[in-house]
């Protein structure tokens, strides 16, 4: 099966399942539907980082998250976000993540493309090196606080619209 033809979940506000769409559809006609994020740190507090592959439909080149997905339908959020980890970036990780939060947001994209989701947020400590895949991922990088704080006020547009919001919804905890 094609990537792009997955079925999402559709919700509501509340995560209240409401339908199921494929994938792309839901983003070209802009309906929520979930998603999830990880965040990855290492014993040092530096960020995984990566810069998603050329190739990738939307967001293509723009760095991001160490790891992000929509689940498959009747798929949890932390059995979802441990599946990708491992296709994304080569990562297996075998305890339980930290819930840190679930937002909302809307984004336009590129080529009439929109993000509105539903997105649970996990964080973990890991000092597991990615052996990515190509087709996903064109770099990864660990990066401090700092560093990336002063990146993404200074290049904005090497982001992608979910990490900005995660950034700054989570910098306050992590501003250490």
């Amino acid at each position: 099966m094609n990537n792009e033809d997955i079925k999402v979940q559709l919700v509501d506000q509340n995560d209240n399942p409401i339908g199921q769409m494929e994938k792309l559809q839901a983003h070209i006609e802009a309906k929520m539907h979930r998603a999830v994020s990880l965040l990855i740190m290492n014993s040092k507090g530096e960020w995984l980082l990566h810069q998603r592959a050329e190739d990738k439909y939307h967001s293509p080149n723009l760095w991001t998250n160490a790891c992000c997905t929509h689940p498959l339908i009747g798929e949890n959020y932390e059995v979802a976000i441990k599946r990708r980890l491992i296709e994304e970036m080569g990562i297996e990780i075998k305890g339980e993540l930290k819930h840190e939060l679930d937002f909302t947001y809307f984004a336009k994209l590129n080529d009439n493309l929109f993000e509105h989701e539903y997105d649970r947020l996990f964080s973990t400590i890991c000092d597991q090196e990615p052996n990515p895949s190509p087709i996903e991922v064109k770099d990864w990088k660990y990066i401090s606080y700092e560093e990336l704080k002063k990146d993404i006020h200074n290049n904005p547009n090497n982001y992608t619209e979910w990490f900005k919001i995660i950034f700054t919804k989570v910098s306050d905890k992590y501003n250490e």
